[in-house]
């Protein structure tokens, strides 16, 4: 009689395998190889300012055609952000302005209404491309999965601003227009014309504004 076995294993690194790693981005200016995130400051060196930012209540300038302005807190404003897989962001919006449609390639957002009002909404992965929007109030909370395209608008006669928290060092952000039209070198105007059914000078004159 023959006996089959069947041996499953897992394995996983915990969560954390120090205290903290500190992005050290002078000695990544020195690596050759490419690190997945930053290499560690020595422990010896790090300071309280590697764990802090400052400047997150001053608004942003939304003089600009979109009408917002994002401040970023990533591993670029603090280093010991490094490894812990979190990020947050602040957005002002003047009335009406919008952070045009968008995706992070690595990370979840969760958007908390401070002041305003606020449409947001994402769209769900092909074949349904389903829509799925609402009006935020102050206070209000809306989450867009990671790696689909979503839009935020203030929809008030007023100011509005929001904090969102991403679950990435990096979260990265793709804008769809600039990815599609203002791309370097520019996709091919055929490629554009038959992926939007339209004639190719309209492509033509949407690059041109990219």
């Amino acid at each position: 009689m023959a006996l089959t076995f069947c041996c499953l294993t897992f394995a996983v690194d915990p969560a954390s395998l120090q205290d903290f790693c500190v992005a050290d981005k002078f000695a990544c200016l020195l690596i050759a190889v490419k690190l997945n995130g930053f290499a560690c400051k020595n422990p010896a060196w790090v300071q309280a300012n590697d764990f802090s930012f400052s400047g997150l209540h001053n608004p942003g300038n939304t003089g600009n055609p979109f009408g917002s302005a994002i401040t970023p807190v990533t591993v670029a404003q603090i280093p010991a952000l490094n490894t812990l897989g979190i990020s947050l962001v602040r957005i002002d919006y003047a009335p009406w302005g919008v952070v045009v449609p968008h995706y992070h390639p690595r990370a979840t957002e969760i958007i908390t209404v401070i002041e305003g009002s606020l449409e947001v909404g994402f769209v769900t992965s092909n074949p349904d491309n389903r829509l799925i929007s609402k009006t935020l109030q102050k206070g209000d909370v809306f989450v867009f999965p990671v790696g689909l395209v979503h839009f935020q608008r203030n929809v008030g006669h007023m100011n509005a601003v929001t904090i969102s928290g991403l679950n990435s060092q990096n979260p990265g952000v793709i804008t769809i227009g600039n990815a599609v039209f203002g791309s370097k070198p520019d996709i091919s105007t055929d490629i554009l014309a038959k992926a939007f059914q339209v004639d190719k000078n309209i492509v033509q004159q949407i690059q041109g504004k990219f």
